[in-house]
């Protein structure tokens, strides 16, 4: 009873040592994370105070809105390796829109992943592709295993969440955006992420950051009493160390 009333942590409090972080936007200028080499400058500097001791940034990776390569992503992380004294290891993979360019890319073995054959996958925020288990299992039959992005965040799945364990039968490893647990996408998607934490759904965690806000974020305290549940998902991450 006790526990309804402890006071909820703010999520910066809850980072455990040696977090690798696995999703963020801060190569300079190629998606809609940090435009500038000082941008990224800054989030480095504050993600190493929030506690963070790796980073593997993720690019969008888009067609017809950011059409990343493994070229001009690699590029940019040799720009910020080369221009700026850098707080901690940092690294770079991508996250990709799941679509018809993605399959060809994973056939031809192009695709930049986080570590061995992990690949970061985001679904459209308006709707699930209708192809969406096949293109799953074409990622698969290519060799990859599929980290989904923010599934919290795709409102079409929070009135069906029995699509959530059918995502994860069909192999789908589960990636928590930090953010969801204080609410800043919202009431709904901070619910639905304490759902699958306490379904034991997630297997990794993210931060998504972009730019100072979401930095700012971090101190704001958590929606739900899930600390430990959160904070036992992010030592998951010591797999990318």
């Amino acid at each position: 009873m006790l526990s309804l009333f402890k006071s909820k942590p703010k999520l910066s409090e809850i980072i455990p040592t040696n977090y690798v972080d696995i999703h963020s936007h801060v190569l300079p200028g190629i998606d809609d994370g940090a435009k500038t080499l000082q941008d990224t400058e800054f989030l480095l500097e504050e993600m190493k105070q929030l506690g963070f001791t790796k980073c593997i940034t993720t690019p969008h990776t888009m067609s017809t809105v950011w059409e990343n390569t493994p070229e001009s992503i690699n590029n940019a992380l040799h720009k910020v390796n080369s221009n700026l004294q850098l707080p901690f290891e940092i690294q770079a993979a991508s996250e990709y829109l799941l679509d018809e360019s993605v399959l060809k890319k994973a056939k031809n073995k192009t695709l930049l992943t986080l570590k061995d054959n992990f690949v970061l996958i985001e679904l459209s925020y308006l709707n699930a592709p209708i192809q969406l288990y096949d293109f799953l299992y074409q990622l698969q039959l290519s060799g990859y295993y599929v980290v989904l992005a923010h599934p919290e965040r795709y409102s079409y799945f929070h009135s069906n969440k029995k699509e959530y364990k059918k995502l994860k039968k069909a192999g789908c490893l589960f990636q928590l955006n930090l953010l969801s647990t204080v609410g800043y996408y919202g009431k709904d998607v901070a619910e639905t992420a304490n759902y699958l934490l306490k379904e034991n759904l997630y297997d990794f965690t993210g931060s998504d950051i972009h730019h100072k806000n979401h930095i700012a974020a971090f101190q704001s305290k958590l929606v739900f009493n899930n600390g430990d549940e959160i904070k036992e998902v992010m030592k998951k991450n010591t797999f990318f160390l």
